[in-house]
């Protein structure tokens, strides 16, 4: 299962990796909402969206159906929608402060995805991709917030890197299972038809 080919664009015109990072877009937006809500209602606040990363599952698979510049735009315009739609009804998901970084974060996950998928060709098993990319992704994001700290004063506290990757070890895990399992799936059912 893990040597599954990474090379399955199901989008292979642009009107249709198009409609795959705006499906994405909204997908990424939706999870979080009902993993906030899933909080409320077991009294554990926001910290499900935290621990569980529902927004990410989805710029890593538009990544790897799609490409690296639909999951580009789907990974940096989730966040700032999200933001948009959270902050109008009173609570900002992801918070104002944080709101760069994961763009720039989610942004990463699905060009790498996507790179890895147009030139790994199935060499590189899809594990092996992926941590790649939640590698890159999170660097990324911590170089940014080094920067944004001390470069821009920005209010974060630098333990965030450390503090958000810890909380999220359970969402990285669980990609580990799905991400794999979704993308051998659709192998298998390209195969089919």
């Amino acid at each position: 299962m893990e040597k599954t080919k990474q090379n399955v664009f199901l989008c292979k015109t642009v009107r249709a990796k198009v409609a795959a990072a705006a499906l994405a877009v909204l997908a990424s937006v939706a999870l979080p909402q009902i993993f906030h809500l899933l909080g409320m209602l077991s009294d554990m606040g926001s910290s499900l969206g935290e621990t569980f990363l529902p927004m990410h599952l989805t710029i890593f698979l538009v990544g790897y159906f799609a490409g690296g510049a639909a999951g580009a735009a789907a990974g940096a315009l989730s966040p700032l929608l999200s933001f948009a739609l959270t902050s109008a009804a009173g609570e900002a998901m992801p918070a104002l402060a944080m709101l760069p970084f994961m763009m720039i974060e989610l942004c990463v996950y699905g060009l790498t995805t996507g790179l890895f998928t147009r030139f790994g060709k199935g060499r590189v098993p899809v594990i092996v991709s992926l941590l790649a990319a939640q590698i890159a992704g999170r660097a990324i994001r911590a170089l940014a917030i080094l920067i944004g700290v001390y470069a821009f004063g920005s209010p974060l506290p630098v333990s965030v890197i450390w503090t958000s990757l810890l909380a999220g070890l359970p969402g990285l895990s669980l990609q580990w299972i799905l991400i794999p399992l979704i993308l051998f799936w659709a192998e298998k059912k390209l195969r089919r038809d």
